[in-house]
């Protein structure tokens, strides 16, 4: 049989490879792998990459089976014949029933104690924005944004808002706008920071901005309020510290002063960027200190 090739794509080497193996329907002992191009990672997630390519080969020539070997045939061993049964007297014991064991009882559900009932936190209002603000400020940061969604092929609307004096929000309005998100926000924060970079740079009065999309930090906040209460519970409960999952400063902060005033837990920060983590630990004086 001849050997033959294709060649497949992804972001990783080995997303390449799954690809290739899917083509063929093969499994990954029956082929074997050439990596042609191992791909660029994009800026921020956003542009500037190039995929991963690698060349997989299958169709090797088998080898023809060898010929069975015959078994050796044993000669027949002819079974000496068996005495039938020889009649008992004796009346065989009536046999005793077993008494029925009692059915099983189901163990009573067990109930979580109340303070691990975290109750849902009511929607987070709207921000009060005002109109539309076109300043100097707010037609640089339209103008960055929009040449910047065009270049993602996205078609969103870019809106500016001035709060308040030396910050900035800004609305980004339209379908399917899950990809200006990303995954946690990942590319919705590297947009704010790119938009920030951009401004800034002039050597001006520096100004904060924020830029936002179908609400997410509103949701984001309130979601990540909730969990501060129910790890902060589950702590106290079984008195030993949680390590939450690495976030930015910002989502840190919103952690800490979440819990900053509930008895019993104190929070502090571990690790390095990006990597850095929320420690909520079991906080044994404050609750000492009550008695």
């Amino acid at each position: 049989m001849a050997i033959k090739s294709i060649e497949a794509t992804g972001k990783t080497i080995d997303e390449a490879k799954r690809n290739a193996l899917a083509q063929l329907g093969l499994s990954e002992d029956e082929v074997s792998m050439e990596v042609l191009d191992r791909g660029k990672a994009a800026l921020f997630g956003l542009f500037g990459g190039s995929p991963a390519r690698v060349r997989v080969s299958y169709g090797l020539e088998e080898e023809e089976p060898a010929a069975p070997v015959a078994a050796p045939v044993r000669p027949a061993v002819k079974a000496a014949p068996v005495p039938p049964p020889r009649p008992s007297a004796a009346k065989p014991a009536e046999r005793t029933e077993r008494p029925e064991r009692p059915e099983k009882q189901e163990k009573p559900e067990r109930t979580e104690p109340a303070e691990a009932m975290v109750p849902q936190a009511p929607a987070v209002p709207a921000e009060e924005l005002g109109p539309l603000c076109e300043d100097e400020k707010a037609q640089k940061i339209s103008a960055f944004l929009t040449g910047l969604l065009e270049h993602m092929e996205s078609q969103a609307q870019v809106k500016v808002y001035k709060p308040e004096e030396g910050r900035y929000k800004v609305i980004l309005e339209g379908e399917k706008l899950g990809q200006l998100i990303g995954r946690r926000g990942e590319t919705l924060d590297a947009i704010q920071q790119l938009t920030s970079y951009c401004v800034n740079r002039s050597g001006e009065k520096r100004v904060r901005i924020h830029v936002d999309a179908e609400n997410y930090r509103a949701k984001r906040e309130q979601s990540l309020q909730n969990l501060a209460r129910k790890v902060a519970a589950k702590v106290v409960r079984n008195r030993r510290n949680v390590t939450l999952e690495p976030m930015n400063a910002y989502e840190r902060h919103v952690i800490h002063t979440a819990l900053q005033d509930v008895e019993g837990v104190t929070t502090y920060s571990m690790g390095t960027e990006p990597n850095r983590r929320v420690i909520v630990a079991y906080d044994r004086s404050s609750r000492e200190q009550k008695r």
